[in-house]
């Protein structure tokens, strides 16, 4: 399949757009060293600035690679990076991308997470080769439960990474969503709006 790597989209309040080693005091302050948010979603809490200036230099050495997708998501109106949206397994072989993301939680309560994941499907569908996005969240997880269950994206039994680990979903609530879904209802809605 075809590759576009990380490119830059907008949504009304954000720009998501390729990391870049600068990033690195908004992501200490916003986001990558709280362990409420980093846990949420199997990260490792960063915590020095050092740590925080290689993770990101392996970001923007990635960038080379076209099927690495990774957006650091920034508030427009602060111009800060307040999180990051990614596809965290790319299955090229059957055009599918499974998605994780993270808001500081100072910003939560904005629906930054909700706007970041349509912004993402939106491109991903209208942009790229893939067929199929998929999300999953553990149970305990409400708030990342709450952001899919209001995305155009559906709960489903079992995501690409455990058909292919061979296990079943235990605690963990699956979503997707496929193109001609996605693009069939756009259509319906821009034929009645």
């Amino acid at each position: 399949m075809f590759h576009t790597g990380t490119k830059t989209f907008e949504t009304d309040r954000l720009i998501c757009r390729p990391f870049t080693t600068e990033d690195y005091s908004d992501m200490l302050k916003n986001w990558i060293a709280n362990p409420n948010i980093q846990f949420e979603y199997g990260e490792p809490v960063y915590t020095t600035v050092s740590e925080v200036k290689e993770l990101l230099k392996k970001y923007v050495e990635s960038y080379k690679n076209p099927d690495f997708y990774r957006w650091a998501i920034i508030e427009k109106k602060s111009g800060e990076n307040i999180g990051q949206i990614a596809f965290c397994k790319v299955y090229s072989d059957c055009g599918t991308a499974e998605i994780e993301y993270c808001i500081g939680e100072s910003f939560w309560g904005n629906g930054y997470a909700g706007e970041a994941l349509s912004g993402v499907i939106d491109f991903t569908f209208k942009k790229t080769d893939f067929i199929k996005l998929e999300a999953y969240h553990r149970i305990e997880n409400d708030k990342s439960g709450k952001v899919l269950s209001k995305s155009a994206m559906h709960v489903t039994d079992i995501v690409e990474r455990f058909k292919r680990e061979n296990v079943s979903p235990h605690g963990e609530v699956c979503y997707c969503i496929n193109k001609d879904d996605y693009i069939n209802s756009s259509e319906r809605n821009n034929q009645n709006g």
